[in-house]
């Protein structure tokens, strides 16, 4: 696939403009879109651009992250904490989120939207208020390994690190997630599969498919 240059500034205001024009296929008043990749990828800090990019295009965006949707570690770490099994199809609680996130912006939804449920770090509840989504509004979701869920994103955005690339910009101590995410490619593939790919091997200088991307 053909990749063309580009610097994040610019990256985060084409995104922006291109999902301007997005209209959900089911309907839904709330465009919801994905924002895919490893930890070491960051696709948190592209999500947040974006939505400060819409911010200034006068449309609210919800950037919201699955690490606040965590199962209770007692559940994650069932198995002991570095089990790749677990860390795969266990930690993130995909219940919680169609109830919570999806559910609300579905036609005929309310647009009222639980940010997060549980703090990563200390495990407890975070008893966060609901936000509520105007209609027009987007859901930005960032996460790792989120296009093997079905979740009814109208937009799927990758942001790819080179096997290398992955290895090197994760903190040693996570290196045991690694087989996880190639098993994610081999799966799912999702620079194949997204809307929109990016690469990120030098954080300084990223790269996409542009024009070349596949329209939703």
């Amino acid at each position: 696939m053909r990749l063309e240059a580009i610097t994040w500034d610019r990256l985060g205001d084409q995104l922006a403009d291109r999902l301007l024009d997005l209209d959900p296929a089911d309907g839904s008043p709330w465009p919801r879109i994905a924002f895919d990749g490893a930890p070491a990828a960051r696709p948190g800090d592209l999500a947040e651009r974006v939505r400060e990019a819409l911010r200034v295009r006068g449309r609210p965006a919800l950037a919201l992250g699955t690490e606040g949707f965590l199962r209770p570690a007692s559940l994650r770490l069932e198995h002991g904490h570095h089990d790749i099994d677990a860390y795969y199809d266990g930690w993130c609680d995909t219940g919680a989120l169609w109830r919570e996130v999806f559910g609300p912006l579905e036609p005929g939804g309310d647009g009222r939207v639980l940010p997060d449920l549980r703090d990563p770090v200390t495990d407890r509840a975070t008893r966060s208020d609901y936000v509520r989504l105007p209609p027009g509004g987007l859901l930005l979701l960032h996460g790792p390994l989120l296009l093997r869920h079905w979740f009814p994103f109208d937009l799927t955005v990758h942001v790819l690190l080179s096997p290398a690339a992955l290895r090197r910009r994760t903190p040693e101590a996570d290196h045991w997630t690694l087989p996880a995410f190639e098993r994610y490619t081999a799966e799912t593939d999702p620079a194949s599969t997204a809307d929109v790919l990016v690469r990120a091997d030098d954080p300084r200088h990223p790269a996409w498919n542009g024009r070349n991307g596949r329209n939703p």
